[in-house]
């Protein structure tokens, strides 16, 4: 098991990489090749448009989740706090960090516990799922939840990460019986992540069965974390192989699209490249509940929590004005409003 030390300098380096470099996957996230049919004459009044989702058992004011990004590092609490203090200000949810070294030293979780920052909205508790096959089981997981008042546990699958990175951790066998047991005997829902590269129906199919209750497909078309690992690797094959995966990966509306077609009864984040809020709308009207933002919000984050929110509320200002123009007051309406591909 990697040491204390080692986590928060690999977590450093990711922010300063985030932050300092171009690291956007190549590959499409897939929403410009989707439109809506214009309603010149929708029988609506903008301000009356109702964002308000109920997601998990909880009830957000847009559907909307902050994704887990970072934490366990002084920069990396820091946009946490401000990640926090905007999600509680604008009424979403938000997903933590890998709780992974908070676990490993308890000094860093009386750091780190954001429920303080955010009372009232749902939080997320975040575990690496292959952790279940170095040292974790049942009671982390049920810490990692505890110590922020988690509303939820995201298990967040990152094979392709793991095996680009030089201290990786890639023995992934038997990982889907051990996410079984954690959906049988955790008191809250479970949901499983990818972090860039998608979900596919298959995939989807076996944690369904093991008893996962909601996917976040994060798909292709956001930030690529094989180039941030080619960039914290200092090995010239290891680069190159980096490189190489660039364009790996199913795209987020790809994902989203196709696993509701097959599982219409699966609570679907939509993650992985969402940058506007018509992103928002479309991914709502494919299948998704709701739509999961890093990246964006990142980079506002190392600015601060004002900075936060005004792009969040320019989010909720553009998704609302979609739904006016093609007529959906509510998100029920949104779900079942007919979307083509171009």
């Amino acid at each position: 098991m990697d040491s204390t030390d080692d986590i928060k300098q690999r977590k450093d380096d990711h922010i300063k990489i985030n932050l300092e470099k171009n690291i956007e996957s190549s590959i499409n996230v897939g929403f410009d090749q989707y439109t809506f049919v214009h309603n010149a004459l929708p029988e609506l009044d903008l301000n009356k448009i109702n964002l308000e989702s109920t997601f998990l058992g909880s009830i957000l004011k847009a559907p909307l989740l902050i994704s887990s990004m970072t934490g366990g590092t002084d920069t990396g609490n820091l946009i946490n706090l401000r990640l926090a203090e905007a999600a509680q200000q604008t009424g979403i949810a938000m997903g933590v960090g890998s709780q992974r070294g908070e676990i490993q030293n308890p000094t860093i979780a009386k750091k780190t516990n954001i429920r303080r920052y955010a009372p009232d909205i749902p939080l997320y508790a975040n575990l690496g799922a292959v952790q279940l096959n170095y040292g974790f089981g049942l009671e982390e997981c049920k810490q990692a939840i505890t110590s922020i008042q988690g509303n939820a546990l995201i298990l967040h699958l990152n094979p392709l990460q793991e095996a680009l990175q030089p201290e990786g951790q890639t023995n992934f066998a038997g990982i889907l019986k051990k996410i079984e047991m954690i959906c049988s005997k955790i008191e809250v829902p479970v949901i499983v992540k990818e972090v860039g590269w998608g979900i596919s129906n298959p995939v989807a199919r076996r944690l369904i069965d093991a008893g996962v209750a909601c996917i976040d497909v994060a798909g292709a078309g956001g930030t690529s974390w094989a180039l941030v690992e080619k960039f914290r690797n200092s090995d010239l094959n290891r680069i190159a192989i980096s490189e190489h995966f660039h364009d790996w990966g199913i795209p987020t509306s790809d994902c989203v699209r196709d696993l509701h077609r097959e599982f219409p009864g699966i609570p679907l984040i939509a993650s992985g490249g969402i940058k506007r809020g018509i992103d928002i709308g479309k991914s709502i009207a494919l299948g998704a509940s709701i739509s999961g933002i890093a990246g964006v919000l990142f980079r506002e984050a190392a600015v601060s929590t004002e900075a936060v929110i005004r792009k969040i509320q320019e989010f909720t200002a553009e998704l609302r004005i979609s739904m006016f123009i093609v007529g959906a007051r509510d998100m029920a309406a949104l779900a079942n409003t007919p979307i083509f591909k171009k």
